[in-house]
């Protein structure tokens, strides 16, 4: 310990007296020092990754010192687009895209290449993306209530004139009118 008071601060190397000491991998820190050098968020013995000179929260650890490729960095199931620029990571240049020029399609490409035309967006159905309703092939994103978009399953849905519809649009917009129908329940509606 020097002399005159406590340990040098590992980050604004200023003295660290014991009553507001932490102690992480061999160095002492203020209290208000212990942040993560990116995000600047508070971190303890749990949180805290050390690499070099610098402390980080895990997650910034991971961005910038971790794993890199596809598979990595944020966890189950999500995507970010951040390319880790603000962490002083440089993005790789990708070339530019070819496509195929194959000339001989596969044999299950010729005899199933026929596919079936999806009624809303008039796109080709493939099998990985199909939904059946109202006796006609739909992309998943496609089907979907004509009127309020709401998403449907072949069980709640009502089919007029080559469109699809939730059961309440359905009877909103074809059922029966007059008192006491389609303004909800023991609602009665009178026109003068």
């Amino acid at each position: 310990m020097p002399f005159g008071g406590g340990n040098k601060c590992g980050v604004c190397q200023k003295t660290v007296y014991f009553a507001e000491e932490i102690q992480c991998d061999g160095k002492s820190f203020h209290k208000s020092c212990f942040l993560c050098t990116v995000c600047k968020k508070n971190l303890d013995s749990t949180t805290v990754a050390v690499h070099g000179d610098e402390i980080f929260c895990k997650a910034c650890y991971g961005k910038k010192h971790g794993p890199k490729g596809y598979g990595y960095g944020q966890g189950a199931g999500t995507l970010s687009m951040d390319k880790g620029e603000g962490l002083g990571i440089k993005p790789e240049e990708q070339g530019a895209h070819r496509p195929t020029t194959n000339p001989n399609p596969s044999k299950f490409a010729q005899k199933f290449g026929e596919s079936e035309v999806c009624p809303r967006c008039s796109q080709a159905v493939y099998a990985a993306e199909k939904v059946v309703g109202g006796g006609q092939a739909w992309h998943k994103s496609c089907f979907r209530c004509a009127k309020c978009g709401k998403g449907l399953e072949s069980t709640t849905l009502a089919d007029k004139d080559g469109e699809i519809y939730c059961k309440a649009c359905y009877a909103k917009n074809f059922g029966p009118k007059g008192f006491g129908f389609g303004q909800g329940a023991g609602a009665l509606a009178h026109a003068q």
